[in-house]
Order: C-alpha cells, then structure tokens, then sequence
C-alpha cells in the first residue's frame, strides 16, 4: 500500500489524475514520487506535494491521509484497486471510473463519480453539486456502478442517469435525477424541487418528503415496498408516478406517502 499525506494546505487546485491505482502498479516508491501532477499552471511531481510511503499491507492500493479538497481527479477512470481518503476530496474524483473501490471519510465536491462505469463510491459525509452527473452540454452520466453517500448531496445530482444506483442516506438538492433514462435513485430523507424533469426512464425512490410533484407527473397506484437493487428494498408505502410526459417518459417515481400527507388529497381519489 502506498500512502500519501499532503505536505501542505492546497491553496490552488491540483490536478491530479495520475493518484490511481492502474498507474502505481508495478512502480518503486521513486517512479511514483515522480509523477506529473498540475498545481495551478505548474507542472510539478507528486513528492513536492505529497509524503510518500509505502507499507506491506496490500490493501487498499492508496491511502491518502489529509485535507485534498483542492486536489482533482483522483481515481480518474480507475479499473482495480482501492483508495482510501481520510479527509475532504476534490473536485472530478472517480470520474469515469470503470472498477475498484473509492472510499471517502470526509466529504466531497463536485462532479463525483462523474461517468462512472463500474466500481463502488462511499462517501462517508456530504457530497457537493453534480454528483454522478456529466458536464453542462453532454448527455453522457453515470453508466453502472454504484455511489453511497451517507450525508446530503448538493444539486443536479444523477442528471442523464443511464444506469448503476445512488443511494443518499441525507438530503437531496434541486434536480435530482434530471434526464434520466436508466438506473435507480434512493434518497432516504428529503428531495428539492424539480425531481426527475425531463425524466424517460429509470426508478427514482424518496423515503422523505418531496418540495413538489411535477405535473408533467400521474400518479399510477400505490406500492408497499421498492426494490432498490439486489441486496435492498425501501419500506413504503409509496405513491407510484409515471413521467415525465412532457418527453413521452416511462420513468417511476415512488414518493413516500407517509413523509408526504400532503399529496393525499390529490391523489388518492385516483389510486
């Protein structure tokens, strides 16, 4: 195992993508030490940022003890391995990561797990905006793979959704689940306003109370239970909606009638 401890507080963003375990492979502590990282407009090698060391314990491949909230894209496109960071992450971690596991005891910011393929994110705090969400412009989120956040988690988070599962034990933002065609969303708590616009397929399930129902959104019955993925279903009952039909969507979003009383005179004349 390779440890690495910031030997400083960051004061501009560091990039770097080169902290991932398909690139330590096979490298001495030296050929690792010198690889290229970015910190603001200068290029710079790893050992100027970061303590190195390496331990006989296999696993996980990196640990990385401190603060790297500055420090981006680490785990880029990851396929084995495993990372451990004791501390905030930065923005980009994960993204496109295609394998292995990435373990957070802090929070993280934007971007996480963006395009994420394979693999498994627990973050262990709050996530910021855009979690599992592809850049402004494309329609390309999250593919597979699964994200536990225990906390809360910022806004547009699982935008263009086309597969894999979120689970968010906290609080969801605005826009969770915008342009969602696969996959499935579970948020344990509350969900902000706009929940699964522009929706046309996927599941998204909300134990909490929702700010609104969208009315390109009908309702379609009453459910007792929802699958969430092989290991887990969340306890309803739940309102069943289909939408959004603004976009000739078949999507599902199973609102907690319990945390939601508000919604019974609207819509249980209809179920």
């Amino acid at each position: 195992m390779i440890v690495l401890t910031p030997l400083k507080k960051f004061e501009l963003p560091v990039q770097a993508e080169s902290i991932n375990p398909d690139v330590f492979q096979g490298k001495s502590v030296d050929e690792i030490a010198s690889l290229t990282v970015w910190e603001g407009n200068k290029q710079k090698q790893l050992c100027d940022l970061f303590k190195i060391e390496e331990t006989a314990v296999e696993a996980p491949s990196i640990t990385i003890n401190g603060d790297v909230s500055e420090v981006r894209r680490i785990g880029q496109g990851m396929k084995n391995g495993e990372i451990v960071i004791n501390g905030n992450a930065g923005m980009h971690l994960g993204e496109k990561m295609a394998g292995g596991k990435i373990t957070v005891n802090g929070n993280t910011s934007g971007w996480t797990g963006s395009s994420m393929k394979k693999g498994l994110i627990e973050i262990h705090g709050d996530a910021s905006d855009y979690l599992a969400s592809p850049y402004r412009g494309s329609t390309e989120g999250m593919r597979g793979g699964k994200i536990i956040v225990d906390g809360n988690v910022g806004s547009d988070s699982g935008c263009c959704l086309r597969g894999g599962v979120i689970k968010i034990k906290g609080n969801a933002g605005p826009f969770l689940g915008f342009n969602i065609t696969d996959g499935t969303i579970h948020v344990e708590k509350n969900a902000g306003a706009r929940l699964a616009a522009n929706m046309t397929g996927g599941k998204i399930v909300v134990s909490g109370v929702v700010a609104d129902i969208m009315p390109t959104f009908t309702v379609d019955g009453a459910k007792a239970k929802v699958k969430i993925d092989d290991t887990e279903s969340a306890q309803g009952p739940f309102y069943v909606f289909l939408g959004d039909l603004a976009e000739k969507g078949n999507g599902k979003l199973f609102v907690s009638k319990a945390s939601n009383p508000q919604l019974g005179p609207i819509y249980d004349k209809y179920l």
